[in-house]
């Protein structure tokens, strides 16, 4: 499975940058278990990033961020991922991405733990 890692990204951080890496950082330490597990993880900021740099975007607060932060999670999760793995933390954009996971029918993982090993 293409497994979307979502949680705080930018939530309490003031777009402060030092603080956003910090998020990013948080986010990553899930990628190793879910690959180690079988599975392909998959971070939305690893693709809406370098597309808002492309853009023209100067950061997370640039108005074109709007299009394009939410929208590629979203994308993400309506054509490529399989699962969600919601990590703790308040975050809008997570809570929207586990919003689509289950209306879409997607598993929902809370935990590490949870998420199956693949064949």
């Amino acid at each position: 499975m293409m497994i979307l890692i979502a949680g705080p990204y930018r939530s309490g951080t003031g777009d402060r940058p030092e603080l956003l890496a910090r998020n990013l950082s948080r986010l990553e330490e899930a990628a190793w278990p879910i690959f180690e597990a079988g599975h392909l993880p998959m971070i939305g900021e690893w693709v809406a990033l370098p597309v808002l740099r492309g853009a023209g975007g100067t950061g997370v607060a640039d108005p074109i961020a709007e299009q394009i932060m939410y929208p590629t999670a979203n994308r993400l999760l309506r054509r490529h991922c399989q699962a969600v793995l919601r990590l703790p933390g308040e975050s809008t954009g997570a809570d929207q991405d586990v919003a689509l996971a289950r209306e879409r029918g997607l598993p929902v993982y809370h935990r590490l733990e949870d998420i199956p090993r693949s064949r």
